[in-house]
């Protein structure tokens, strides 16, 4: 019996000893905004003071269009994710979009509110400072939450909503990306001020496609240099212990605006049932439309055949 407990006891201290040698092999530093700006914040982005944060924006695209597509992303992206639909869709749409608070080179909140409640208050304080009055609003993720919160709260706002794979119901994830369940862990999520491993952006990035193989080593570059700007780690622990669904689930209902719902069919983080149908159910003026080979970012990963798809929802529309 003693020599067992000796044997445990042994294994243990070489399993913490690897793991902190793995750590302390794969220490991180933050980045400074200035650092990665040169490879991220290249011409037109600009860069707004509001709420005390730099806020990184890009406003392209048909600049006399009355009614600008507003993008929003998700968890752990950036503007950045939006790309190929600015190419796509950049020559009949003006097209705002920006790093949320948290996220890209925004950075953290410097109140620490990441709410759903504060996350929309950020979208209109930017708009309003845009002196844009009118909007529609496409959002992944978090991004979508934000999108369809925003339109609860400020309808008259409010042109229409795209939803992409959007989160905001409860749900039962059939896969979650590893870098999102350090963040969500006890102890072991206050590693991330200082430890990420560039193989776990990797894998995460390439848990959230369809097809895995598209992912580029430039697109986890950018996931990976971007999560590491100064802030962002910390604050996306406080995210996830925030933006929780929640009451305004109930509310959307009260969404009465032309809404597109995308999703990816081989989204594992929000699966398409039931989120995709509950959201085409409750919200009355709906269409779904879902791309079977894609998965949880398909903006991303398929832009031309998902930007066509919005691209003839907005022309129905009147602006």
């Amino acid at each position: 019996m003693k020599r067992l407990v000796i044997i445990c006891l042994s294994v243990a201290f070489l399993m913490v000893s690897a793991l902190i040698v793995y750590v302390g092999f794969n220490q991180q530093p933050d980045r400074s905004v200035e650092s990665l700006s040169e490879r991220w914040a290249q011409p037109p982005s600009q860069f707004m003071n509001l709420a005390g944060m730099q806020v990184h924006v890009r406003d392209e695209g048909l600049k006399s269009d009355p009614v600008p597509l507003v993008l929003l992303h998700g968890t752990s992206a950036s503007l950045h994710t939006w790309d190929g639909w600015v190419r796509q869709l950049g020559e009949q749409h003006r097209i705002i979009r920006f790093d949320l608070p948290a996220f890209g080179l925004t950075g953290p909140s410097p109140v620490s509110d990441y709410t759903i409640e504060s996350y929309t208050d950020f979208v209109i304080a930017v708009l309003d400072e845009m002196q844009i009055d009118t909007f529609t609003l496409a959002g992944n993720s978090l991004g979508g939450y934000i999108s369809w919160a925003t339109a609860v709260r400020f309808p008259q706002r409010v042109n229409s909503l795209v939803l992409v794979d959007a989160s905001g119901y409860q749900i039962e994830s059939k896969s979650a990306p590893i870098a999102f369940r350090i963040a969500q862990t006890p102890f072991i999520s206050s590693l991330l001020k200082s430890f990420m491993p560039r193989a776990i952006v990797d894998s995460s990035v390439r848990n959230v496609f369809g097809d895995p193989t598209r992912v580029t080593d430039k697109l986890v570059d950018r996931y990976f240099e971007l999560n590491t700007r100064q802030g962002n780690r910390q604050a996306l622990v406080e995210r996830f212990k925030q933006t929780q669904p929640g009451e305004m689930a109930k509310r959307v209902s009260e969404i009465t605006v032309p809404t597109l719902i995308i999703w990816g069919g081989k989204d594992r983080l929000i699966p398409a049932m039931p989120s995709a149908q509950r959201f085409n159910r409750e919200i009355p003026q709906s269409e779904l439309l879902i791309f079977e080979q894609l998965g949880h970012v398909p903006h991303e990963e398929g832009p031309v055949e998902t930007a066509a798809a919005v691209s003839a929802f907005l022309q129905a529309i009147p602006r």
